[in-house]
This record gives structure tokens, C-alpha cells and sequence, in this order.
């Protein structure tokens, strides 16, 4: 299977337990490697869109990627991002680049990236912008509430984060079931 997530920030201690609630930033980091480790198996393949941790060392931050239980983890990296292709912290994740275009094994275009974009190739013909960055939920009283405004809108354009989905990753097909049913449509503009 294929799964996707964001906005981790594992080591921000501020967002830990001023914005998500968490009594101290290691109940944030467990809970959210928990809710990986329960959903991705070793054996399925993880992307993660981006700030997997903020203000941490590279130490800290590879010995928390070692507690994912997920072999194949992507990243494409963030604003909060560290340069994982130093030397000390090579083989961490498989890097892909900033922006990336996937298609699925049914034909569906998939178009990654970890700010939401405002037009991206294929959106005129059904393709997917998957994001992070806006911590969607986070603020909201309703948690996927942009996800949301965003299919009744005709916009193809979810946000995998982790403030968006309760702390957890999204499953592919979980992502092309909710716009199954979903029209796209052309933005005023463009």
C-alpha cells in the first residue's frame, strides 16, 4: 500500500503543546510514529510531504525515522526541512524532489508537493495535488474541514497533513475514494 503524510515536526516542542494539545513533545512524537507504525506496514511504501521535524538534531531526528517501522519512507522535504543528503544523515529517507508527479496503477495522476498549489499539471483533467504546509484542522473546529470546502469546491487538492487526519497517515486509496464522486473544476482565472 501507499501512504502519505506531513507536517510531522517532530522536535517542536511549542507546536507539541501550545497548538496540538500534547502534554509534552514526546507524547506528540509517540503518538504520531504510533499511528504510523499501526497503519504502514514495513513492507508498504510512506511519503512524507514534508517537515518531518523542526529545530532538532539530525541525530534526534534519524532516531525517530529508525522507529518507523515503514522500509520505504520518501520525503519530499519542507520549509522545516533538514539537508538529508549530508553525509551523517544519507540513507534517512529516500529523497525525491520538491515537486513530483506519480501516476497510479489505474491511471490516476498524482501531483506532490509540500505547499498547496494553486495550479499544477493536470488539474484541468482530474489530476490530485497532494500537500502539507497549511497545518489544515489545527485551527479549525472541525479537523478535515478543509479537505472538505476543498472537494465540494471542484478543487482536487487534499491536504495529507497530519493536523488535517488525526494525527495519522492517509491511505491512496483512501485519498481516490473521497474524489471519486467529486467534479473538478476550472478555477475563475485560469
Amino acid at each position: 500500500m501507499i501512504w502519505f503524510t506531513a507536517d510531522l515536526h517532530l522536535g517542536h516542542e511549542s507546536l507539541a503543546t501550545q497548538k496540538r494539545g500534547f502534554s509534552s513533545l514526546e507524547a506528540m512524537e509517540h503518538t504520531i510514529i504510533q499511528n504510523i507504525n499501526i497503519k504502514v506496514a514495513p513492507t508498504d511504501t510512506l511519503y512524507i510531504l514534508g517537515d518531518f521535524s523542526y529545530r532538532c538534531t539530525v541525530e534526534h531526528a534519524h532516531a525517530l525515522r529508525k522507529k518507523i517501522v515503514c522500509r520505504k519512507v520518501h520525503l519530499i522535504s519542507g520549509n522545516h526541512d533538514k539537508d538529508w543528503s549530508r553525509p551523517e544523515a544519507a540513507h534517512t529517507f529516500i529523497l525525491d524532489p520538491p515537486l513530483m508527479r506519480m501516476k497510479t496503477e489505474d491511471g490516476q495522476i498524482l501531483v506532490l508537493c509540500h505547499y498547496p498549489l494553486l495550479s499544477w499539471e493536470g488539474m484541468h483533467r482530474g489530476a490530485i495535488m497532494l500537500h502539507g504546509h497549511i497545518h489544515s484542522g489545527q485551527d479549525e473546529q472541525a479537523p478535515g474541514s478543509y479537505n472538505i470546502r476543498m472537494k465540494e469546491e471542484g478543487i482536487f487538492r487534499y491536504d495529507v497533513g497530519v493536523d488535517a487526519n488525526a494525527m495519522a497517515p492517509v491511505a491512496l486509496g483512501d485519498i481516490l475514494a473521497w474524489f471519486r464522486d467529486a467534479d473538478a473544476q476550472v478555477p475563475e482565472g485560469l
